[in-house]
């Protein structure tokens, strides 16, 4: 049985570092935010932020906020949910915030709300968490997070099938030190660019690699 449901205190914890820190976090960088948006705003035509479902604890589902980094429709088009390096769907604001993990940065409106924590799985799509054997759905007994155990052993450049048993292994392990070392190991993660895309340069988030 993971952790979560013995160390209340530690999980108490949690939520109000996770609630003081996003408010922190999104005051000291409001001013990149407006830059961003601004950025965007001047690239392309179409909204500054990108809502999307996503699965999040206990199977609740919750619109996941981005920096918009495609063109409006994009899902709809091309490769539709598949993201490749080079392309021709990313704006060129949207490239470099990809490459920098940037396009994420709005996710912090999803902490404070309580969607979401600093440090978790990433949030998933309502398609592939239907696709969880019982194993699979440990990995939804915690909020989804901005980083997580997965993010720093590699993103996308390893198997989603790889990235949920990182999870499962965080749910079953966690305690608030990991969460700390999770976060020391994020700036490194985020600067080693091989992790945006897949292993082949495509991002594949609806089905097995």
């Amino acid at each position: 049985m993971s952790r979560l449901f013995v160390g209340k205190p530690s999980r108490l914890v949690k939520v109000v570092i996770d609630t003081l820190a996003g408010s922190m976090l999104l005051a000291v960088l409001s001013p990149v935010l407006a830059i961003i948006a601004i950025a965007i705003k001047l690239d392309s035509r179409g909204p500054v932020l990108y809502r999307q479902e996503r699965v999040g604890q206990s199977g609740q589902t919750f619109r996941v906020m981005k920096f918009r980094t495609m063109i409006p429709g994009a899902d709809q088009l091309g490769a539709g949910m598949k993201v490749a390096h080079g392309d021709s769907r990313i704006t060129r604001v949207g490239s470099l915030l990809r490459r920098a993990s940037l396009d994420e940065l709005p996710q912090l409106f999803n902490i404070v709300r309580g969607d979401m924590s600093l440090v978790g799985p990433r949030p998933t799509f309502p398609a592939q968490a239907a696709r969880y054997t019982a194993r699979q759905r440990k990995r939804l007994v915690v909020k989804p997070g901005l980083t997580g155990w997965a993010q720093v052993h590699g993103r996308n450049s390893i198997s989603w099938s790889e990235r949920i048993e990182y999870d499962i292994w965080y749910v079953e392990n966690w305690s608030l030190p990991l969460d700390c070392l999770i976060i020391l190991k994020t700036p490194r993660a985020v600067l080693d660019r091989e992790g945006v895309y897949g292993r082949d340069g495509i991002t594949r988030e609806l089905e097995d690699e």
